[in-house]
């Protein structure tokens, strides 16, 4: 049996004596590269950096992604485009606050196979993908294909 282990590093400094003015900005590094990120504006962070929550969406649209481009090139589909405009949302009503749902919107465009064909290696992409079936939110597909 094989175990798949994935590490980040987080840093942050400052102080948190005033709990409307401490810096939500700290630095996380994957893979030896750094991202500095924030909190969402709406919890005191900074709009112009990633937010926790922008990055959990992020994986979940990549994960779909690489999914999908492994079993369509499995099936001999040829994908020409993938593009993802993929959202969250996250309620202030709900609790524990989290991320209900999140909406992956792939525009996708293949060569010499059916909509349906692609349909249906989407719906399998989405159940090997281990980010959607690490989560309890909800993860929803709402595809445009094209076929060229």
């Amino acid at each position: 049996m094989t175990t798949h282990t994935y590490a980040s590093t987080l840093q942050w400094s400052g102080r948190t004596d005033d709990y409307d003015g401490y810096s939500r900005r700290h630095d996380l590094t994957l893979s030896g590269t750094a991202v500095a990120v924030s909190a969402d504006p709406a919890f005191r962070g900074d709009g112009a950096l990633p937010n926790p929550e922008q990055l959990l969406v992020a994986a979940a649209s990549s994960c779909q992604l690489l999914s999908f481009l492994a079993v369509a090139a499995l099936a001999g589909v040829q994908v020409l485009e993938y593009r993802d405009e993929a959202e969250g949302v996250m309620p202030d009503d709900q609790r524990p606050l989290r991320l209900t749902t999140i909406v992956l919107r792939p525009r996708i465009v293949v060569q010499g196979t059916t909509v349906e064909r692609v349909e249906r290696l989407l719906h399998k992409a989405h159940q090997q993908c281990y980010i959607a079936n690490s989560l309890t939110t909800d993860v929803a597909l709402e595809p445009v294909i094209e076929v060229r």
